[in-house]
């Protein structure tokens, strides 16, 4: 494992990987620390657009945790960056929650909720606050015209404490099978996200590692951008589905708590590392 312990900058998906609804995963404040220990720095990258930076500083001081605006890049984020380049002058139909919204309001775009003339661009999100009367307004917009179509991020769903709740990836399956429409995807598994983190911290593709539990957006994002992936069984993917995956995961873990044994600086990790590893540990 003494390549993960080389690894300086973690990216990291937070539901599923992180976090389970409104809590930690067991052993996720304690790998954020051993992070911070080891002479590293961690960023969440997450499809999750429900929440905005600020929202997400406050939900993890919640739990203990203490993070700054630059330690988050949302599909919201990247999502705004492309909107703020290609379509910065036209009126935005959003399917978004009301934190969205603000955000995008707060960067310039014209962004509005209800059916008007002029929209001529439909933004889908993730959104707990959803309705029937928006996937309307989404269905009539992309049937009587042609509005540039975008989404944040194609998951199909949301881990929860209970299970899973339809994510952005299904609710545009949804507008699909009514429209015939697609959306282009922002969020992983393109590269942008990464990219994004690795001109912030200056480090190189080989120093970073993105740690997720989706196969289809988490670790292809990492393909995407060349850099090392570590797959965690916390979230939605299973060991069957990474065995049938193209792209295989360069490390692959039980969860965050077995990750951070593993990067933990060896001083610290060597009275167990060898079993700890064997039993626990799958490099791909």
């Amino acid at each position: 494992m003494e390549q993960l312990r080389q690894k300086k900058l973690f990216l990291l998906d937070i539901d599923g990987t992180i976090c389970k609804g409104e809590g930690l995963i067991d052993g996720a404040k304690a790998f954020l620390e051993t992070i911070r220990q080891s002479g590293g720095q961690f960023i969440f990258i997450t499809n999750n657009a429900t929440r905005g930076t600020r929202d997400y500083i406050r939900f993890f001081r919640r739990l203990g945790v203490e993070t700054g605006p630059d330690q988050y890049i949302t599909a919201a984020y990247a999502t705004i960056q492309y909107l703020k380049k290609h379509c910065s002058d036209r009126l935005i139909y959003g399917l978004t929650t009301d934190s969205f919204l603000q955000e995008c309001r707060e960067n310039g775009l014209r962004i509005t909720t209800s059916l008007q003339s002029g929209i001529d661009c439909v933004l889908v999100s993730y959104d707990n606050q959803l309705n029937y009367e928006k996937i309307k307004d989404v269905c009539r917009l992309l049937t009587e015209g042609e509005p540039e179509y975008i989404a944040t991020n194609p998951d199909l769903v949301c881990p929860v404490e209970f299970g899973y709740l339809p994510d952005c990836g299904a609710i545009c399956n949804m507008i699909e099978t009514a429209t015939g429409k697609r959306p282009r995807f922002i969020g992983k598994p393109e590269p942008a996200m990464v990219e994004y983190a690795l001109a912030l911290t200056g480090c190189s593709p080989e120093q970073t590692l993105v740690v997720g539990d989706r196969l289809y957006t988490d670790i292809l994002c990492g393909v995407h951008a060349g850099v090392d992936t570590a797959l965690v069984l916390s979230g939605e993917a299973t060991l069957q589905d990474a065995a049938a995956f193209a792209h295989s995961p360069r490390y692959l873990f039980p969860s965050v708590k077995e990750l951070a044994a593993a990067i933990a600086p060896a001083r610290a990790a060597a009275p167990a590392a060898p079993q700890a590893v064997s039993a626990q540990v799958h490099a791909v």
